[in-house]
C-alpha cells in the first residue's frame, strides 16, 4: 500500500485516484501506524513552498517521516512543491526545507528566458530521462504536465530527468529511496500513469 501524506496540502484525490486507474492500492492518511505500514509514501505539494513546509512542521508528522524515509529507507515520491521540500533552502519565502538532498529552490531567472515567455512555467513540456532506469521506465516520449514558478537547483549526480523553458531546469531527482519531481503525473495522463506504476514497482 502507498500512503499519500495528508498534511493539509496538496492534490490529495487527484493523486489518489491517478494510483487507483493504475489499480495501486493506496491511502490519503494522516494516521501513523498506517504510515508505519504503507511500503512507500507520497509527498504531495501545491502553492507556497513557505505554507508546504509551515503545514507539514506543523502536522506532527514530521519526526514519524523522517524516521521511515531516512532510517528505515522506505521509498518516498516528492511531487511538485513536495518535490522542492525534499532540499534545503527555497527563495519561495527564505525558509528551509527538510534537508534531505542537498540542494536548493530558486525563482526562474527571467534574465536566461525568452521575453515571451511568463511565470509560471504551466505547460506540458517535454522531459529528459537521465540515468533513471525506474520512474521513466516504459515511457516513450515523456511528456507531463508543470505548474511552477521555482525549480531545483542541485548537483547533477541526484538528476534524474530534465526539462526546458527558456532554459534547461530540473524535472526529476533520486538519491537511494527518495524520489522527487517537479511536474505532475497526476495530470499527466499515460505518462503519469505508468510513472506512478513504475514507482508502485520498486
Amino acid at each position: 500500500m502507498i500512503a499519500i501524506l495528508d498534511y493539509g496540502v496538496g492534490n490529495l484525490l487527484s493523486i489518489q485516484n491517478m494510483l487507483k486507474k493504475a489499480a495501486i492500492p493506496v491511502r490519503v492518511t494522516k494516521d501513523p501506524q498506517m504510515i508505519i505500514d504503507a511500503e512507500k509514501l507520497i509527498l504531495p505539494g501545491v502553492g507556497h513552498f513557505e505554507h508546504c513546509m509551515e503545514a507539514f512542521n506543523t502536522s506532527g508528522l514530521r519526526h514519524l517521516v523522517e524516521k521511515e524515509v531516512l532510517g528505515n529507507k522506505k521509498p518516498i515520491l516528492g511531487v511538485c512543491v513536495g518535490h522542492q521540500m525534499l532540499f534545503e533552502h527555497s527563495e519561495e519565502g527564505n525558509v528551509a526545507g527538510l534537508g534531505w538532498l542537498k540542494g536548493s529552490v530558486v525563482r526562474f531567472d527571467k534574465s536566461k528566458m525568452p521575453s515571451n515567455l511568463k511565470i509560471p512555467h504551466m505547460a506540458w513540456t517535454d522531459t529528459t530521462p537521465i540515468n533513471d532506469p525506474i520512474l521513466m521506465k516504459d515511457i516513450m516520449e515523456p511528456r507531463f504536465y508543470f505548474v511552477h514558478s521555482y525549480h531545483v537547483v542541485c548537483n547533477p549526480t541526484l538528476v534524474s530527468a530534465m526539462a526546458g523553458y527558456g532554459y534547461d531546469f530540473v524535472a526529476a531527482v533520486n538519491l537511494e529511496n527518495i524520489y522527487g519531481v517537479q511536474f505532475h503525473p497526476e495530470k499527466s495522463h499515460k505518462f503519469g500513469l505508468q510513472l506512478y506504476k513504475n514507482y508502485a514497482s520498486i
